[in-house]
């Protein structure tokens, strides 16, 4: 998802705690060093990384900067992941065990073993992921490094985490995502936290 289209839907976290002054003079060399790095010419199902802002494939910020506006910071997570379709899959590892099967009856065999069907059916899979490109997909960030405050363009819970996961990695910084409730409960007392908490849902529908 982009922020650049008319509309998105974004997730909203908040760094739990304060980032040294170090980090910042590092930042580039920390999104080069955890960059995306290409599999289409390797069987990796899953690849991810951090890209620039402005297009996913300039991995290096060479014609752009991450740095937005003072104490923004802009970029992108790029993720490829490989869908061989699972009839496909059924198909040729079929057709790898009808092969197996030919072969061990000329040893005077019956049948192929648990393991050996395991290991045929990795192997074709290698096979094929070798044959089918990855689809790309990006995320952007927005990240605001006085507020400690980041938007992130996604909502699926699977990307959730391993944008959390990633970021955490890349920056040693531990991230908690703002929901409704959280945000309500630091504006309250903790009188009024308790109402809140006390509060049932309304019934706007009757069968």
């Amino acid at each position: 998802m982009s922020f650049l289209k008319n509309s998105t839907s974004f997730t909203r976290f908040k760094i739990n705690e304060e980032a040294p002054a170090s980090l910042w003079p590092q930042i580039l060399d920390k999104l080069r060093q955890y960059s995306f790095k290409d599999i289409d010419d390797l069987p990796e199902e899953r690849a991810w990384g951090w890209a620039a802002f402005e297009d996913m494939l300039d991995v290096e910020w060479k014609r752009v900067s991450p740095q937005k506006g003072g104490e923004y910071l802009a970029f992108t997570l790029r993720l490829e992941t490989r869908r061989v379709p699972a009839a496909v899959i059924k198909k040729h590892v079929g057709l790898a065990l009808k092969k197996e099967e030919e072969q061990i009856r000329q040893q005077n065999k019956t049948f192929v073993s648990r393991e050996r069907k395991k290991e045929i059916k990795e192997l074709v899979l290698f096979q094929l992921n070798k044959r089918f490109l990855p689809i790309p997909a990006e995320f952007q960030v927005i990240w605001n490094t006085q507020s400690g405050e980041i938007w992130f363009a996604s909502t699926q819970a699977k990307i959730l985490d391993l944008f959390q996961e990633f970021f955490t990695l890349s920056f040693d910084l531990r991230l908690d995502q703002l929901t409704p409730y959280g945000l309500a409960a630091d504006f309250l007392s903790e009188a009024e936290t308790a109402k809140l908490d006390g509060l049932q849902a309304t019934t706007f529908y009757k069968s």
